[in-house]
């Protein structure tokens, strides 16, 4: 019971969940913004080199 008790009073466990659920949100924004950002500059290039044509 003692054994119990101690696991369920630790909170360590909780502490990685919750750094592992910011860390995927932090991927998905950078994912997402890579991907808008990529987007635009290779419009913004392609426009530049078919006006220097």
């Amino acid at each position: 019971m003692k054994t119990l008790r101690r696991l369920w009073a630790e909170d360590e466990g909780q502490d990685i969940a919750e750094y592992a659920v910011m860390l995927a949100v932090i991927l998905v924004l950078v994912v997402g913004t890579i991907r808008l950002v990529g987007s635009n500059a290779n419009t913004v290039f392609s426009s530049t080199s078919s006006a220097l044509q």
